[in-house]
């Protein structure tokens, strides 16, 4: 599909882009988010780029109180907790991410298997822009 290399500067690259990318082994097809270099399953070295849909469910999460530094100065803390978690892509993958649209005050308001869409996070403005992946749930 793409022509870069398959590493975490260009993984981190399509985010940017709002793409998430993936690799797929070319001999028994199984995919992985973030990209890696060779098959866990059939140890094949063959990969190529794969763009997931974007489309999951929450596997399992967690709501952080006290976060680190780069979070406190986005405004999150004991008073404003964020959540983050794992989402099983549809095409069978897993990744983490942050979990926005959820009340990560009241964790047990937020339940596993809750169908979830990718969204891309922008902070900051022009060569200081982050770009960062979530998923929220799906609109019904």
């Amino acid at each position: 599909m793409e022509e870069r290399p398959l590493s975490d500067i260009s993984y981190y690259k399509f985010i940017d882009e709002e793409k998430l990318m993936g690799s797929e082994c070319k001999k028994c097809e199984e995919l992985y988010v973030p990209p890696r270099h060779f098959c866990i399953k059939c140890h094949g070295s063959d990969m190529e780029w794969h763009q997931m849909e974007g489309n999951g469910k929450l596997a399992a999460f967690t709501c952080i109180f006290i976060g680190p530094p780069f979070m406190v100065q986005q405004g999150f803390d004991r008073k404003n907790p964020y959540c983050t978690g794992v989402v099983e892509l549809e095409e069978g993958p897993r990744v983490v991410a942050r979990i926005e649209g959820v009340d990560a005050g009241d964790p047990e308001s937020i339940k596993v298997g809750t169908p979830l869409e990718v969204e891309f996070l922008h902070r900051g403005e022009g060569d200081e822009e982050v770009v960062s992946l979530a998923f929220r749930p799906t609109a019904s």
